[in-house]
């Protein structure tokens, strides 16, 4: 229940923002709205199976704010090379701990970094297809599904459980997906 009113709380602040003005009617307009959608569309229940490490929150943090201001440097500098086709791939990238919630926090900060997108996510073998801009050779791609891996332990060691860190650990043992970049 208490999950549900944060929820429908989350969708009612978004629908008065999304008008501009906190009024009665925006108000009660977003509460009629977030409890439609809440009983069509029920969210399944996403637990937070750890806790929140502060070192390892403010070490994420801190290195993604470094990656988004680095990758729109990159960005932009590709973008005024006139006369310059970039390159991208789309690489398939296999995370250590694919919890749901481990797997959508990686996601969603990989889509929040200029030059990479999410393509899709096969959640059963908690393999993550990224969409890479930029990208000249196998190396190039190979240093990218490391930073993937990387932010990927950093969000672990933020969020995740007992078990998540473990996995990260004992990530030799993982079944590795093909090298292939396809351009």
């Amino acid at each position: 229940m208490i999950r549900k009113l944060i929820a429908a709380t989350g969708l009612t602040v978004i629908w008065v923002l999304l008008w501009g003005r906190p009024t009665a009617v925006n108000i009660v307009g977003g509460l009629l709205v977030s409890g439609a959608i809440l009983t069509v569309f029920p969210l399944p229940p996403v637990t937070l199976a750890g806790r929140v490490n502060l070192p390892g929150l403010l070490r994420l943090a801190g290195r993604f704010l470094i990656d988004l201001v680095v990758a729109s440097v990159q960005i932009a500098l590709l973008a005024f090379r006139f006369g310059h086709v970039p390159r991208s791939a789309v690489i398939a990238v296999r995370l250590r701990a694919p919890s749901d919630l481990g797997i959508t926090l990686t996601a969603q900060a990989l889509s929040l970094v200029p030059g990479s997108l999410i393509v899709e996510v096969d959640r059963a073998e908690g393999v993550l297809y990224v969409h890479v801009l930029g990208l000249h050779d196998p190396a190039e791609a190979a240093g990218f599904r490391q930073s993937v891996l990387d932010l990927e332990a950093r969000i672990v060691h933020a969020f995740g459980s007992t078990a998540d860190r473990d996995l990260l650990a004992a990530s030799t043992t993982r079944r590795p997906i093909p090298e292939e970049v396809s351009p």
